[in-house]
């Protein structure tokens, strides 16, 4: 019979071992564009869980706030300027975090581009701005996965976790851009599963509705829009970043190392199939 060998979280005494499987307690972990919305409520979390939460925005004022407030929280967090769509950035981020930490147990590639993205017909997007939206959510992510990969196989141990949407299944219109970028995540958290799940390494994708968050957007959505998706949700209310940061956590840990190559929807049931 084969052994298998099984990577526990850091060792915490008087915590039975099943209960540290669960936990991300020491772990570092790599949240790009963290300097607000999602990935500000989800560094929180991942703090207030006791993991070594590393803020990298390309707006490095946001991520010193984020990474402050941390701090303020008795948590353990580094800020860093990062832009995830510049290839030297990227890899400079991962040598500090090795500099600081000395390893790299979880990434995840939150940052992408859309509050900002004007809604237009597909024929009418600037060739500029579909080359940036796909340089930063697509290039971007795949850049950080390129990045970690190194210390993650190094450890036999990681977990890659990568933002799509409710967007793709739904082909919602006039941001084909942004609805391109995201499908293409998901195709690429399938061939990467398949490359480093040989070296304890998933990769998973999560793929969340509309959420509200302070970050204010070109075009934002009207009443009527948000009652027909509270409408057609199984959950009747809005989500929330801190909807998100509860999968990300169980995703990031020991106990969650059998699931790779997945994308959940965490859409409050928007996408459910009856």
């Amino acid at each position: 019979m084969d052994t298998l060998t099984t990577t526990h979280a850091p060792a915490d005494s008087g915590v039975p071992a099943y209960a540290r499987d669960f936990g991300v307690r020491e772990r570092v972990v790599i949240i790009t564009g963290a300097g607000q919305g999602i990935g500000r409520e989800v560094a929180r979390q991942f703090a207030a869980a006791g993991a070594r939460v590393v803020v990298a925005d390309v707006n490095g004022g946001r991520a010193s706030a984020v990474s402050r407030e941390i701090i303020a929280a008795d948590g353990d967090a580094l800020a860093l300027t990062t832009d995830v769509a510049d290839k030297a950035s990227v890899e400079a981020m991962a040598d500090e975090v090795l500099h600081r930490y000395g390893r790299i147990d979880v990434l995840i590639n939150n940052a992408s581009i859309f509050a900002s993205i004007n809604k237009r017909t597909f024929d009418e997007i600037p060739l500029s701005e579909w080359e940036q939206v796909l340089r930063v959510n697509v290039t971007g992510t795949y850049l950080a996965c390129c990045a970690v990969a190194p210390a993650m196989r190094r450890a036999n141990w990681g977990r890659i976790i990568n933002i799509s949407s409710d967007s793709v299944p739904r082909g919602i219109p006039n941001y084909l851009h942004y609805v391109t970028s995201k499908s293409a995540i998901i195709g690429m958290t399938n061939a990467l599963a398949r490359e480093l799940g040989s070296y304890g390494i998933t990769v998973n994708c999560l793929r969340p509705g509309a959420i509200a968050t302070e970050v204010e957007r070109t075009h934002n959505p009207t009443m009527t829009f948000r009652t027909k998706i509270l409408g057609e949700q199984c959950l009747g209310r809005g989500q929330l970043p801190e909807d998100l940061a509860g999968i990300m956590i169980f995703l990031a840990t020991s106990a969650a190392g059998f699931v790779t190559g997945q994308t959940i929807a965490v859409d409050g049931g928007l996408t459910h199939s009856s």
